[in-house]
């Protein structure tokens, strides 16, 4: 893939992130974990990571930063998916990429959410107060799969049938140019 496309992509991917941030939508169904894993199986590790953390930052600016910890949270957690996301360069197919979307929605709320029993005083600080905390949590995380799921379906979705049509037209054209001659 060309830098340029590369840059496109990214550019692509960022306003996706913070537009979906900014518009009304159900909690926690949000783009970043699927920018996350389709960089890492597209445009390579660097992206992975950098394209989910600009595309929180530039929506936070816009919607509000909270506690430093829970924020610290949020953005590991993404890192850590974009990190993982390497995987699917060697290994993408279907099973894969599902596997880590779940996977990544599963540690998303894990981390965000020992963060808040943590860091915030809504929870006593016992293994009852953790597992009330992840109870409490439950119905955000439904909206975390979901759109993980969606995004993800959507990004890889779009791309495959993107290089279907262009693997298409080539062959087309090649068979129009040999008609022609």
């Amino acid at each position: 893939m060309s830098t340029k496309s590369k840059i496109l992509i990214s550019f692509l991917l960022v306003a996706t992130g913070v537009l979906a941030r900014l518009l009304p939508h159900a909690w926690n169904f949000a783009p970043i974990a699927g920018i996350a894993l389709f960089s890492g199986a597209y445009l390579g590790r660097r992206y992975a990571i950098i394209l989910p953390l600009v595309s929180l930052f530039t929506g936070d600016i816009f919607i509000g930063f909270y506690e430093w910890q829970l924020t610290l949270a949020v953005y590991g957690s993404f890192l850590l998916i974009g990190l993982f996301s390497a995987i699917l360069q060697k290994y993408k197919n279907l099973f894969s990429v599902i596997s880590l979307s779940l996977g990544s929605s599963i540690l998303f709320f894990l981390v965000t959410n020992y963060a808040v029993w943590q860091f915030s005083p809504w929870y006593e600080k016992s293994v009852m107060g953790l597992i009330e905390c992840y109870t409490m949590a439950l119905p955000f995380f439904r909206g975390t799969v979901l759109g993980d799921m969606f995004y993800v379906g959507v990004f890889f979705g779009v791309y495959e049938l993107a290089l279907i049509a262009i693997k298409n037209k080539v062959i087309l054209t090649k068979k129009t140019q040999y008609l022609t001659n």
